[in-house]
């Protein structure tokens, strides 16, 4: 309370102070009098000043004083009402009466400090004001009990509005920072003005193109926003669509007679608008984004606080319809591939969540088809980039022309794509997939190349494989990596068992880079035999991995999961150091010399890092180049101008060459005259079937023969038995390796063969 209003409530309890006490010891001196008259003077003076409305509630009669003002506050003549409690109940609003009358009855009975309470109050124009009244009990001298109680109205009308109207824009532009949909915002925002004109209402059009779109009026007729929605903007076409076209304010005072209505004010005028006026929504970068009207069912023009909130609107307006339509841009590049088209994997992800609840709802069934290209690597590797971008839209087009308008297709990473076929029979999935393989298949011409693509395609079904997105993706995957293992060009469905395998490769996946990171691998050695004189000539380092919960896992299994995950370098970088230091300590021990054989994967082989990394490990281990033989497959044993360079480079660091599993190739016979390798290792394919098979003996025996004669040692690989021998050694085979001679084995089993002289 301010000194002002303290001052004015100290003259008023010190007028009553004195009635009470001339009533109870009855003074009539002239200087009481005097005195009591000066004061209600000044006190009168100061009410009116103060343009404030006094009340004095009798509380022993109920009668009430209202005075002039408090009565010109709601719209009354000075003698208009009764002055009775009854007046002031019909007053007030029904909601806050309980409330007032409880604050008066707390402070009557002192359990308040105070009585001051805000309450809505009926103007007898029929609107409402909000009143502020305060006031003080007036208590008999002789029992201390309360017997007035007298106060003030105030008229907080505007003030409240101004509170309303901060708080509401306080709460539309936290709707906005939290993210709440644009049409939500777009209500709060026309309810905001609308409250603070009565019988206004306001309406919001997004401009999408040259077509004028709803975006918001809550208190406008529904069909009205349906007939202007999808509407032409144009230099005519009322005042949002004539604001939009202009980029300026339109301010219409009649629709019935403004020519700019002309076309379409048969839309408005039934619902009762004769006016509108039209702020354009522009945005920061200058924009038109739309226009936010504001209609009056009679006509006018705005006065100044009108005409500043239709601009404060429209800026308003502006802020939420950017933001959502810079949201929708995202989310569109958020969800699509920019390379095709298509959905992404963030939509695929969000689509499939939202069709398994809804076919779990309704008891539907679906198809997930997971797509994998074949060879598309080489595309890229040998074509570029941008011949496997070509490709990649153009399957993306075959696919989207296969499938139904409601089949989703969506292109997950590379050369992965993935199809959600909806209410789906138990062929449909055949039928779609076998129609994705043919028409996939179809010759395509890239930089002036015909290609053929092809692919692979793994179908699940839900919820026969799945009932949640992340077991039917991998069902589908898995049953991917069983149409690979068919062949290229094929599909298969799921099965459970093919789970059970993708589980274990998963896991080896997960431990394996541990192991090679941690070396929690070892080494066992093969001998390699000289077949007259039955001594140890070689030994071949083979890498095991027992591994505490799988076990011991195969070295087809985890050599092949390193290449995939990209720890083969590694991976081959700790063999070959941990082979040639353990050639060295053996060395130093005085056994035998032998040669040290380790494979080396294709892949890596083709790295540039190959040449210096096998020279740095044989400064580092003291290893000599001659005693070291590196293992290749036919793979690498091209004419490729590449390949023949890395041979050469490690010819010249003094390593040996081998060529394993001599015969398997395609190209074995055509490569030779270029490649100069020292050994050829003939398959154990071809060496199981010597004792049965007489084509067998004949290949064998030719390579054997050709092999000499071309310079090469010849060592035959999976010898088990002695029949197997007396016939490679009939052929001349000076040198075998297998069971028969020794299971691969640890390094002190292998010492004391070589100490024994095997």
């Amino acid at each position: 309370m301010n000194n002002a209003y303290k001052s004015k409530f100290q003259l008023l309890e010190e007028i009553q102070q004195l009635r009470t006490k001339l009533a109870a010891v009855k003074l009539t001196t002239e200087n009481r009098t005097a005195e009591l008259y000066k004061s209600e003077e000044r006190f009168s003076l100061a009410m009116r000043g103060a343009n404030d409305g006094l009340w004095d509630w009798n509380l022993e009669t109920d009668e009430v004083y209202y005075s002039p003002r408090w009565k010109s506050m709601l719209g009354y003549g000075e003698n208009e009402l009764d002055g009775t409690i009854n007046t002031w109940a019909s007053l007030v609003h029904p909601n806050d009466k309980d409330m007032v009358l409880k604050k008066v009855q707390d402070y009557l009975a002192g359990q308040a400090d105070s009585f001051e309470v805000e309450m809505r109050m009926h103007h007898k124009d029929g609107h409402q004001i909000f009143v502020l009244s305060r006031g003080f009990k007036v208590t008999c001298e002789f029992d201390d009990k309360p017997i007035r109680l007298v106060g003030t109205h105030i008229d907080i009308t505007e003030r409240k509005k101004a509170e309303t109207f901060a708080d509401n824009n306080a709460q539309i532009l936290e709707m906005i920072a939290i993210g709440r949909p644009a049409s939500d915002i777009y209500s709060a925002i026309a309810l905001m003005y609308e409250e603070r004109h009565p019988g206004l209402r306001c309406s919001m059009l997004e401009l999408h193109g040259n077509k004028l779109l709803h975006g918001g009026a809550p208190s406008l007729p529904k069909e009205y926003c349906h007939a202007l929605h999808g509407l032409e903007n144009g230099p005519s076409v009322g005042s949002c669509g004539t604001s939009t076209y202009t980029g300026k304010r339109v301010l219409v005072e009649n629709i019935e007679t403004d020519p700019k209505w002309e076309k379409i004010k048969h839309l408005a005028l039934p619902h009762g608008m004769r006016s509108c006026w039209s702020e354009p929504i522009i945005n920061s970068y200058g924009k038109v984004l739309g226009a936010f009207g504001m209609y009056y069912n009679h006509p006018g023009l705005p006065n100044q606080e009108e005409s500043n909130d239709l601009k404060s609107a429209a800026r308003l307006t502006g802020i939420v319809m950017e933001r959502d339509q810079a949201q929708k841009r995202i989310r569109a590049l958020a969800y699509t591939d920019t390379l095709t088209g298509l959905a992404n994997r963030a939509h695929f992800y969000q689509r499939i969540e939202k069709l398994i609840k809804t076919s779990d709802r309704h008891h539907h069934r679906f198809g997930l088809l997971y797509i994998d290209l074949d060879d598309f690597k080489r595309v890229n590797d040998s074509l570029g980039h941008d011949a496997g971008d070509k490709l990649l839209t153009t399957i993306a087009k075959r696919l989207k022309g296969t499938c139904r308008d409601n089949d989703f297709v969506a292109r997950l990473s590379g050369d992965e794509f993935c199809i959600l076929a909806e209410e789906i029979n138990d062929d449909y999935a055949a039928n779609l997939a076998q129609r994705c393989l043919d028409v996939i298949s179809q010759p395509i011409k890239i930089s002036n190349r015909k290609l053929t693509p092809t692919c692979c395609i793994g179908i699940a079904h839900f919820p026969d494989d799945g009932k949640n997105s992340a077991t039917l993706v991998k069902a589908a995957d898995t049953s991917l990596y069983a149409a690979k293992e068919n062949g290229k060009n094929q599909y298969a469905f799921y099965k459970p068992e093919l789970t059970h395998k993708a589980e274990y490769r998963f896991q080896v996946e997960q431990h394996l880079r541990e192991a090679i990171e941690k070396q929690q691998l070892s080494l066992v050695y093969q001998p390699q035999v000289c077949i007259n004189t039955g001594k140890i000539i070689g030994v071949e380092a083979l890498s095991r991995w027992n591994h505490p919960q799988l076990g011991q896992i195969s070295p087809v299994d985890f050599i092949a999961t390193a290449e995939r995950i990209g720890m083969i370098k590694p991976l081959t970088e700790w063999v070959l150091r941990t082979a040639c230091s353990q050639a060295v300590a053996w060395k130093k021990e005085e056994a035998p010399i032998l040669r040290m054989t380790v494979n080396i994967s294709p892949n890596h082989f083709l790295d540039k890092e190959i040449v210096p990394l096998i020279k740095r490990i044989l400064d580092e281990t003291g290893m000599t180049p001659t005693e070291l033989e590196l293992e290749v497959t036919e793979s690498v044993a091209q004419t490729d101008q590449r390949n023949l360079s890395i041979l050469q480079d490690l010819k010249n660091l003094g390593v040996s060459l081998a060529i394993d599993d001599f015969g398997t190739g395609y190209s074995s016979f055509a490569s030779l005259k270029h490649l100069k390798v020292d050994c050829l290792k003939i398959d154990k394919y071809f060496v199981d079937d010597i004792l049965v098979d007489k084509k067998a003996r004949l290949l064998i025996g030719s390579m054997i023969d050709m092999g000499y004669k071309l310079g090469y040692r010849i060592i035959a690989e999976g010898v088990e038995t002695s029949e197997q021998l007396k016939i490679l050694k009939n052929l001349d085979c000076r040198n075998a390796q297998g069971y028969l001679f020794s299971k691969p084995t640890n390094v002190n089993a292998i010492l004391k063969l070589l100490n024994s002289n095997y």
